[in-house]
């Protein structure tokens, strides 16, 4: 397994886009395509949920009090309040982590979401990456990590990949003065949250990161959370700025982890498997052209290997399908795309889309 240290004047480390999301593939002109780029679940957020914000609306007078939201996470998982930092989204809790703590040998598992090694990198860290490769499955060999990285950073299930790693082998990465910090904000899309290390309190140095934006469709409203030890938690509460979650994005928070909101959550991961399956299945009927699949997969999105992707993907924007480039992810290149899973009846369209796209010549 490939493990590399780039320097920072290294070309290839610095050149790839890693601030590129797939909201970049549906802005503009593409606002009016069907979106398989961003992660977020369709038909989201739901009417009562979106009631719930808005009844907030008459409170924007007072400055945020975030006490019962971190209550409620803190018992959602089993948790003391001490454990938990309310943040805004888990985009935020990146940059408190690269900006706070005092690391000399930060690791990012690759390929993975992009912006905790693009925070690391703001914050003058040199960033080395540990490459998973297509041919074991993009899966997680703990002993690829150099014993001498002080944090490690792994996504759990992995964006892009889809893939879920065994609990036990992201654990095996904790080490005595090592923080490990697991991004699991797609665990709640995997039915009974299996492999999710959320309200463990027996690894040392783990953060978790968890969000609630993709689930309960609350990009626009920028929530998330961190459960680490207290004494990470006072570490990053130190760097956030006074009131930086929103007294709408509170509400929402302690309304998604109650009782009738995990129901709610584990039906829709239950039926994203579902559509998954669908998904997948009729890519099968491509494999002679040359795509494949990672499999098995696990989050709300697969990763697909396919000939010609670039040119692929913008003759899927001509027929009104947007798609995420894979080759802004490290130990991704041209030919991956990542597709959101949606319903039965999106999928057959893009299907039939895709069909299309690869039949026209290179």
């Amino acid at each position: 397994m490939d493990t590399h240290t780039p320097t920072p004047t290294e070309g290839p480390a610095v050149d790839l886009d890693l601030r590129h999301h797939g909201d970049a593939e549906v802005r503009d002109d593409g606002s009016a395509l069907v979106d398989l780029a961003v992660n977020v679940r369709a038909d989201t957020p739901p009417v009562w949920l979106r009631e719930h914000v808005v009844a907030s609306l008459g409170s924007l007078a007072a400055y945020p009090d975030g006490r019962a939201a971190r209550a409620a996470v803190a018992a959602r998982h089993g948790l003391p309040v001490e454990r938990v930092l309310l943040t805004a989204g888990a985009a935020e809790a990146f940059v408190l982590l690269a900006r706070a703590l005092k690391v000399s040998r930060p690791v990012v598992v690759h390929p993975q979401f992009t912006e905790p090694e693009a925070a690391l990198r703001d914050a003058g860290h040199t960033v080395g990456r540990v490459l998973l490769r297509e041919a074991d499955g993009f899966r997680l060999d703990p002993a690829a990590v150099p014993e001498e990285a002080d944090l490690v950073v792994v996504g759990n299930p992995t964006n892009p990949t889809s893939v879920l790693h065994p609990a036990d082998a992201v654990a095996e990465l904790a080490r005595p003065g090592r923080t490990l910090v697991v991004d699991e904000a797609f665990m709640d899309a995997v039915p009974g949250e299996r492999e999710a290390l959320a309200g463990r309190t027996d690894v040392p140095g783990l953060v978790v990161l968890r969000s609630l934006t993709k689930t309960w469709g609350l990009a626009g409203l920028r929530i998330g959370y961190v459960l680490a030890a207290p004494e990470t938690i006072t570490e990053l509460e130190r760097a956030q700025p006074l009131w930086p979650v929103s007294t709408p994005a509170l509400a929402a928070a302690e309304a998604c982890v109650a009782p009738r909101a995990l129901a709610e959550a584990a039906h829709a991961a239950h039926r994203v498997a579902v559509d998954r399956a669908h998904l997948v299945s009729g890519l099968t009927r491509f494999a002679a052209g040359g795509v494949r699949v990672v499999e098995p997969a696990a989050g709300p999105f697969v990763l697909v290997r396919l000939p010609h992707a670039a040119a692929v993907r913008h003759r899927l924007r001509d027929l009104g399908y947007a798609v995420r480039r894979g080759d802004t992810f490290p130990g991704l290149g041209e030919e991956w795309l990542r597709l959101a899973v949606r319903d039965r009846a999106t999928t057959d369209g893009f299907l039939r889309a895709l069909e299309r796209a690869v039949a026209e010549p290179a």
